[in-house]
């Protein structure tokens, strides 16, 4: 028999999702990336990078932020690991009716892996003209076989600006030492 606090609370969810709009679901996704970044930066020290992947109802299969120096592995970014989870979560291979969201552009092996899980929508809050692999960069998908809708540049402002005084942080500490 199901748990009557969780199907209350998944109810909640649908209702409150289903009264939103695109647009507004697009933004409440990307804020709760963010909140997954900042967990990353501020417990465990880890670059703050947070995604989220989300069915088109607004119910959320996967939420994780990088882990790489915790893991001490070069891949466990946030669009991986959230990856890893949706699948687990799902029991299927392909994500094809998701969405993620996360807070900076995805680089050229996470941008890879999203197409390779055929996730149908890839949106992201700052543009990484370095090492983005949708938009910038490599540009990946563009030789994809599997090619996500992207859209860059949601929340934008707070993205960047997480990412920055993370790194300003990172800096004076280095002065300091």
């Amino acid at each position: 028999m199901a748990n009557p606090r969780q199907t209350l609370a998944s109810l909640a969810v649908c209702c409150y999702t289903a009264a939103m709009s695109q647009a507004q679901l697009t933004t409440h996704m990307m804020h709760e990336a963010l909140r997954q970044a900042q967990l990353a930066a501020s417990s465990v020290g880890e670059v703050p990078i947070g995604a989220v992947i989300y069915q088109p109802d607004g119910t959320i299969l996967a939420t994780a932020h990088n882990l790489v120096e915790t893991l001490a592995d070069p891949t466990a970014h946030a669009e991986v690991l959230a990856i890893q989870q949706a699948i687990h979560k799902t029991g299927r291979k392909f994500l094809e009716d998701c969405t993620i969201a996360v807070t900076l552009e995805p680089c050229a092996m996470c941008a890879q892996a999203l197409s390779l899980v055929r996730i149908s929508t890839i949106v992201f809050g700052a543009y990484d003209l370095k090492s983005g692999g949708t938009t910038n960069g490599a540009r990946v998908l563009e030789h994809a076989h599997h090619k996500p809708t992207v859209l860059g540049g949601i929340e934008e402002e707070a993205c960047r600006t997480l990412l920055q005084q993370f790194f300003q942080t990172l800096r004076h500490k280095g002065e300091g030492a």
